[in-house]
């Protein structure tokens, strides 16, 4: 059984009456809220001092962090603008992406899956959804959680879980992504955060298996990160169906930190062989440098 959330607040209030910071223990460690000075009801969600998520209360479609915008993108692009879509969430951080996408499509239904059960108690009470958003939250394991979707379910999933800042093993397989495929209606979008370094093994790996499983790919991410010169995040993108590879690539430029976008052959050749992860040979995704949380 999860640890139970106690949080207290800690810090002097800010001028013109800035919250303190929350601070509680919960299943994953130290978890921190702490408020952002230059938007009134905006938060940053760090566990054991890794940014998680940030929120704004007064509009959550506000994306702050790169590799979120990426997929508020990937959201947007799901289908025409406004249509409702069914949504997985696989790993749940402060619901930022439930938000967007309750707010950018009204009468969405999403289904959350966060094995933090002590989190998900903290975010609840601190950061509040609206009650009128079709948000369901499950404390479970994201595979575990995703074996309960039914079949052909989801318009969109979407997959950024970390433990300690890295990414399960178990959550790297084909088999992983054959349970994501069964969940997905033909022509779903799967879209997951993934994070690496150089010499970019994981990231490559990571491409390779989801090539074994979809037709169509594509990735997203800052160029220094592409180019194997530092760690960061990269959004990937897979499907059965044609993507919108143009529209995607427009929009990650036009980010305030711009993006690349890589697709076809360019995609294949950055792979450089890898091959496709089984849940045989899966490992953790590799630990951040102590200086990218800095």
């Amino acid at each position: 059984m999860g640890r139970v959330a106690k949080s207290k607040r800690r810090g002097r209030t800010g001028g013109g009456g800035s919250p303190d910071p929350v601070v509680a223990s919960v299943d994953g460690g130290l978890a921190e809220l702490i408020p952002d000075r230059e938007r009134p009801r905006a938060w940053t969600l760090l566990v054991d001092g890794a940014p998680q998520s940030h929120v704004d209360l007064d509009d959550p479609t506000y994306l702050s962090f790169e590799y979120q915008r990426r997929l508020g993108h990937v959201a947007d692009l799901a289908a025409e603008p406004g249509r409702p879509l069914q949504v997985v969430h696989l790993g749940g951080g402060a619901f930022t992406l439930a938000r967007y996408v309750a707010a950018t499509r009204p009468r969405s239904t999403q289904q959350v899956v966060e094995l933090d059960a002590a989190l998900v108690q903290l975010v609840r009470a601190e950061l509040p959804l609206d009650p009128g958003a079709r948000i369901r939250v499950r404390s479970a394991d994201a595979r575990a959680g995703l074996a309960k979707v039914p079949d052909g379910w989801a318009d969109l999933v979407i997959a950024d879980v970390f433990s300690g800042a890295r990414t399960p093993a178990h959550l790297t397989s084909t088999e992983f992504l054959g349970e994501v495929r069964r969940a997905l209606r033909p022509g779903g979008l799967y879209a997951a955060n993934l994070a690496d370094g150089p010499p970019l093994a994981h990231l490559r790996a990571q491409v390779a298996t989801a090539a074994a499983m979809f037709a169509e790919l594509a990735l997203a991410a800052d160029p220094t990160v592409l180019r194997g010169r530092r760690f960061g995040n990269a959004v990937l993108l897979a499907s059965d169906r044609v993507l919108p590879v143009a529209e995607l690539t427009r929009r990650v430029a036009g980010d305030p930190h711009a993006g690349r976008v890589e697709h076809g052959r360019e995609l294949v050749d950055f792979t450089g062989g890898a091959a496709p992860v089984t849940d045989a040979s899966a490992k953790p995704s590799p630990v951040p440098p102590p200086a990218v949380f800095r």
